[in-house]
């Protein structure tokens, strides 16, 4: 009897034993799968990356070696900014240690070809251009030529125009019409291709040294005196024909200060700015 109920219970732990045996290895195949699966999907650390600080903003400057151009550039290399000119003569005779950070440009404005290749990579045009004569000769360096630049820098994707044009002066708009007339014309140009980066400035008399050869002419003697008593009298500006006489002289150091700021400043405000305007952002720091 003993042996019978002892043969019954070895056969019913049997199965328990397999079974045991098979969740054990099992568990094992589980085990070492799992480590595959933790091997499979190991993700290792990404290498932070730096991004490169943006360089300095471009500038050109049409006419940069002029007498407000030149002071133009100065202003924004001073500033920190990429700058380089655009004029028929090249490079600048001025010997000073600003200008050898400037690229200086040769062509004509009225070559699209040379102004699209000096317009690479530029995020703001300033033009300083600007010349009296005959009629005809006036509208074209006024009128004509900056109309050409403006398209072109349109073309480009410049993001922003600054124009250095002219207060009205009454009687002498009648007596220099070419000259008006092209720079109310390259106003108009500008303010339809650069509806909201384009500015215009208009200051009057603009005084400071004037480089003329090897002489040095110091306008700052006259103009500063009357920019102090004019920018005063601003209601006589608006008395009909000599009125606009009295429209007060800028130094050319805040006319550059005031253009740096419009060709940069993403806020500065679009349209055109008058003589009052420039000697009020002038002020500003």
């Amino acid at each position: 009897m003993r042996t019978i109920v002892s043969r019954l219970i070895q056969s019913h732990s049997l199965p328990s034993r397999l079974s045991s045996q098979g969740l054990l290895r099992n568990w094992r195949l589980l085990s070492t799968g799992s480590n595959k699966v933790e091997e499979t999907f190991k993700i290792e650390e990404a290498e932070t990356v730096k991004p490169e600080a943006p360089g300095p903003e471009k500038i050109l400057v049409l006419g940069g070696n002029g007498f407000v151009g030149s002071h133009v550039c100065k202003e924004a290399v001073q500033q920190g900014f990429s700058v380089s000119s655009f004029s028929r003569s090249g490079r600048s005779s001025i010997q000073e240690s600003w200008a050898d950070s400037v690229v200086w440009h040769q062509g004509s404005l009225l070559v699209q070809d040379s102004l699209k290749n000096a317009m690479n990579d530029v995020s703001a045009v300033v033009s300083c251009v600007g010349g009296f004569g005959s009629y005809s000769h006036m509208y074209k360096i006024n009128g004509t030529a900056n109309i050409n630049a403006i398209r072109t820098a349109a073309e480009q994707g410049v993001k922003r125009f600054v124009y250095i044009s002219a207060a009205d002066f009454g009687l002498v708009n009648y007596l220099l019409r070419g000259y008006y007339d092209g720079k109310r014309a390259a106003e108009a140009e500008l303010l339809s291709k650069f509806t909201y980066g384009g500015v215009i400035l208009r200051p009057g008399f603009i005084y400071g040294t004037r480089q003329v050869g090897g002489m040095k002419i110091p306008l700052g003697v006259i103009g500063s005196p009357l920019e102090m008593i004019l920018q005063h009298a601003k209601p006589l500006n608006k008395v009909p024909v000599f009125g606009p006489l009295l429209t007060p002289p800028v130094s050319v150091t805040a006319v550059a200060k005031v253009t740096v700021r419009a060709a940069t400043d993403q806020v500065f405000p679009p349209g055109i700015v008058d003589v009052y305007g420039i000697l009020r952002f002038s002020e500003q720091k």
